[in-house]
């Protein structure tokens, strides 16, 4: 009989044991549940979402529920059970009805309780001092009356009545970010936009947005005159000479093109590079100086002839097919070779060097969202970080990049879209665009 007293005892041993890890991992554990919040409640808006995530290891969830005090005042937002015994995690979301709630701007506090389904029954508690702030800001809009030509700017002044975390214009779905600026004593909100090539009459739809610390929202229609502009299309026949001898500069900084044929480099060139080159200018224009740099109009490029101008739809034809397609982002300038290239206006040079499809290439901040761009230059005369004056030489006209002879490829950039440099040409456009409003704005009327 000894003999198995032993095994026994190990027996008995192991399986107490056991019982005991099930009963503290499960029924008789004593880990609280764990509340994190899953957004910034600092300041609660009127329509907010309030949301957490709630998770127990252990025995699971039993219950949660979320409160909000003010004024003494205890407001139930959720109250969950689980009944289960199999729900460890969960997310809780509660739409905050402030205007239900009876809720007013201020101080509350935020109370989430969490139990689990053990023997002790843990709790868990997370509180937070939050302000409410329930009041959308007002825009007041400063330039009623805008006209606007397709593939042009537009520019709009406004005010805010109180500080907002976000806000500029919406262009269909282009944002354009806003900048503060302060004219007579006053602090404007001013946005350049980018109108699109095919705008109609009826469109496109432009509206300011504006979104304070609590998520609060506002949107203010910006009236409009649609302006009629027509662009050229015409055709162009790509050489076998143009197509073996251009696109094979473009092999060393693209080595796949190596085994394709000048027609398939052509194809490549003209899509997937040009869409990369579009997107690292986006991506050079995304921070811009938040104060006007460029003062009165923009310079143009000294004695020299147009050959192609903004918004100039091109088909591509080889051995009579058409073989691309693309839309002129620009003005070409043609002078003498290696004309001298002037800044168009006073900024800070924020890009230099090769850039695709554009060459060489210098790229200038002008302050409040607004670049330009000159491309295909033989030489660069300016470095990264430089500020230059309007005039001062920034390089030498060139054939580099998909250009078919030596000129300048000018481009005017707003809110990382391209612009008709045409506008900003000329004095009378930015009289009436730009400085009239910004003088209506300080004197206060409401309409220009």
């Amino acid at each position: 009989m000894k003999t198995y007293v032993k095994p026994i005892i190990i027996g008995s041993s192991i399986i107490l044991a056991a019982l005991g890890a099930w009963f503290f991992l499960t029924v008789g554990e004593w880990v609280k549940p764990e509340i994190r919040p899953l957004a910034d409640l600092q300041t609660i808006g009127r329509g907010a979402a309030l949301k957490f995530s709630v998770t127990d290891g252990g025995s699971g969830l039993s219950s949660v529920a979320v409160t909000i005090t003010q004024d003494d005042q205890v407001r139930v937002l959720s109250s969950l059970s689980f009944r289960d015994g199999k729900t460890k995690e969960t997310t809780v979301s509660v739409p905050l009805d402030a205007g239900a709630l009876r809720l007013r701007d201020g101080q509350a506090v935020l109370t989430v309780v969490a139990e689990d389904r053990s023997l002790w029954k843990n709790k868990a508690r997370w509180q937070k001092n939050v302000s409410m702030d329930l009041d959308p800001p007002r825009i007041a809009l400063l330039t009623t009356m805008n006209h606007l030509s397709p593939g042009g700017t537009g520019v709009v002044l406004y005010t805010l009545s109180k500080p907002v975390t976000a806000d500029g214009v919406w262009v269909d779905d282009v944002f354009f970010p806003s900048y503060a600026i302060s004219q007579g004593g006053r602090n404007l909100r001013i946005v350049y936009f980018a109108v699109p090539m095919d705008s109609a009459a009826g469109g496109p739809r432009i509206r300011i947005a504006a979104r304070d610390g609590g998520g609060n929202e506002a949107i203010q229609t910006v009236p409009r005159v649609m302006l009629k502009k027509t662009f050229r299309h015409d055709k162009m026949t790509l050489s076998d000479a143009f197509l073996e001898g251009k696109t094979a500069e473009f092999v060393p900084a693209h080595p796949p093109l190596r085994e394709k044929t000048p027609l398939e480099r052509f194809v490549y060139i003209n899509t997937s590079l040009r869409e990369e080159n579009f997107k690292t200018i986006q991506a050079v224009c995304a921070k811009s100086e938040p104060r006007q740099l460029w003062e009165g109009p923009f310079l143009r490029m000294k004695d020299a002839a147009p050959m192609a101008l903004f918004g100039d739809r091109r088909t591509y034809l080889h051995g009579g097919k058409a073989v691309g397609e693309s839309v002129h982002m620009g003005v070409d300038l043609a002078s003498l070779a290696q004309a001298p290239v002037e800044a168009a206006n006073s900024g800070l040079v924020v890009f230099t060097g090769k850039l695709g499809i554009y060459g060489n290439t210098v790229i200038i901040d002008h302050g409040l969202g607004l670049f330009s761009l000159y491309a295909h230059l033989s030489q660069i005369d300016v470095r990264q970080g430089q500020r230059v004056k309007k005039g001062e030489v920034v390089g030498r006209s060139g054939m580099t990049g998909l250009a078919g002879g030596d000129h300048l490829h000018f481009s005017l950039v707003v809110g990382g879209r391209f612009v008709d440099p045409k506008e900003w040409w000329d004095p009378h456009w930015i009289k009436d665009n730009v400085t009239k409003k910004l003088e209506l704005s300080w004197r206060g009327f409401s309409s220009c």
